[in-house]
């Protein structure tokens, strides 16, 4: 519904009716965050810089450049419900806030937040790490402004005390999307090397005096981004190559779209997210899919579903205390092996025994020792951290607006069980699983091979738990 009483406020504080601007939903209504919750409609202050218009049509909230947007009022008062009806809100709240950087912005007479003394380090920083110059052309000047912007934002989060860390949950989502952006973003300057750590250095000295909690987190916030740059550049590079073949001959399509099949295939067997296959297709002057990626997910789903009925009664062996370790040991595995290996990495079967595990999963290349070590090093820091497994009842669709990893997504109950174990890893899984990681002893990749073309196969067994 349109929001009168905020238009009939602004009248009456003295604002002539010409500058108040009646928009779409679009533009001034804010949420819910997921399918349903907290919802409302906005107002939004911006500042006229006095450029010309770009047209006759130009207003606030235009891309042109003409109004700079400096302050936001989220009225909030329905929640919206699962058939799509707006619910009032028994505690109508307002959520409000001013964009201090714009307003310095406009109070220093500068064209955009980039050109003042907050960004000017940054930008410095990624020119000496480039060797490319901010205003080199349009390309650099996005790409610079999105390392600084993302990398200073997760800085930020990771410097908190009681910070979120990247994950597929949440907020942890979001600063992960935030983070690969970045490593994207430098990739496209010629930065072949790990760079998130210099970027946040001097996010962190911009802020020294002010916000000293980055500088007593430093050494988080840097292994933090190296751990999450690392795992992301490999799965971009499988992906970039796989994309690298096939486009000479999607460019031959005179539609210039690509397939949502062929999106799904790079998602699915490299973890290669379809936000990136389509910045990639724009910049090759292509579209995605989205509809046939949709509709490939969904085929899949179903399929994998089918399959999971078989593999969920006979993977588990029995209900004996280590049956039930090992089986809650392959949630530790499959988390470690997507960090070390990449988002392409997903579950395609497993075996489980009282003596050992057996997990197949999506990977284009036999392991490295290196790798082997690394995964065994993670799962068993989780072991020793003893994190709590908590189990929640929920919808699936709760349970997808949580990040939950559901691997056998498709015809589902409709309330499932969702396990979390501390903030590492949750998935959909019927169980059962230990109260605390602690139980799970040592964990020892015993023997990791082929299980069939662009499937590999772990043996894994567990020593000295209680």
């Amino acid at each position: 519904p349109f929001d009168q009483e905020s238009y009939d406020t602004w009248v009456t504080l003295g604002i002539p009716e010409e500058r108040i601007h009646k928009l779409p939903k679009e533009d001034n209504w804010w949420g819910p965050a997921g399918a349903t919750g907290p919802c409302g409609p906005d107002s939004e202050m911006f500042y006229d810089t006095g450029i010309d218009a770009c047209g006759s049509d130009c207003r606030p909230g235009c891309s042109c450049g003409k109004y700079f947007e400096i302050w936001n009022d989220v009225f909030m008062q329905y929640d919206k419900q699962a058939d799509g009806s707006y619910k009032p809100m028994a505690k109508p709240c307002v959520d409000t806030g001013m964009g201090v950087e714009r307003t310095i912005t406009m109070l220093l007479g500068e064209k955009n937040v980039y050109e003042t003394d907050l960004f000017a380090d940054i930008i410095k920083t990624i020119e000496n790490i480039s060797g490319r110059k901010y205003q080199e052309n349009e390309d650099t000047v996005q790409s610079f402004r999105v390392i600084a912007d993302h990398v200073k934002t997760a800085t930020m989060i990771l410097g908190d005390e009681n910070s979120i860390k990247p994950s597929n949950l949440g907020q942890g989502y979001i600063l992960r999307r935030l983070i690969r952006r970045a490593v994207r973003h430098g990739l496209k300057l010629g930065i072949e090397t790990d760079f998130l750590g210099r970027i946040a250095d001097s996010v962190i000295g911009i802020y020294k005096g002010v916000f000293d909690e980055l500088k007593d987190r430093r050494d988080v916030i840097i292994s933090e981004l190296a751990l999450e740059e690392a795992q992301f550049r490999k799965t971009l590079e499988h992906g970039h190559k796989e994309f690298d073949k096939l486009l000479p001959n999607l460019q031959r399509n005179p539609k210039k779209i690509i397939p949502g099949r062929v999106a799904f295939r790079l998602y699915d067997t490299y973890g290669f997210p379809v936000e990136l296959t389509e910045e990639l297709a724009a910049e090759n002057g292509m579209t995605v899919d989205r509809s046939g990626f949709d509709e490939a997910f969904k085929k899949h789903q179903e399929t994998s579903k089918k399959g999971a009925d078989k593999t969920f009664k006979g993977g588990l062996a029995d209900d004996s205390v280590m049956s039930t370790r090992y089986h809650t040991a392959t949630h530790l595995l499959h988390e470690a092996l997507r960090l070390i290996l990449g988002d392409h990495v997903a579950q395609k079967g497993s075996n489980i025994t009282a003596e050992r595990l057996r997990f197949d999963f999506v990977h284009p290349q036999p392991m490295t020792a290196e790798e082997k070590e690394a995964v065994e090093k993670l799962v068993n820091e989780k072991i020793a951290a003893n994190l709590p497994v908590s189990l929640k009842t929920m919808t699936l669709q709760e349970a997808r607006d949580m990040n939950a990893r559901a691997l056998f997504e498709g015809k589902y109950d409709e309330q499932v069980k969702v396990y979390s174990i501390g903030d590492f890893s949750t998935e959909v899984c019927g169980g059962p699983h230990v109260e605390a990681i602690g139980e799970l002893g040592k964990f020892k990749i015993a023997r990791e091979q082929s299980s069939s073309r662009g499937v590999r196969r772990i043996r894994a067994v567990l020593t000295g738990g209680d």
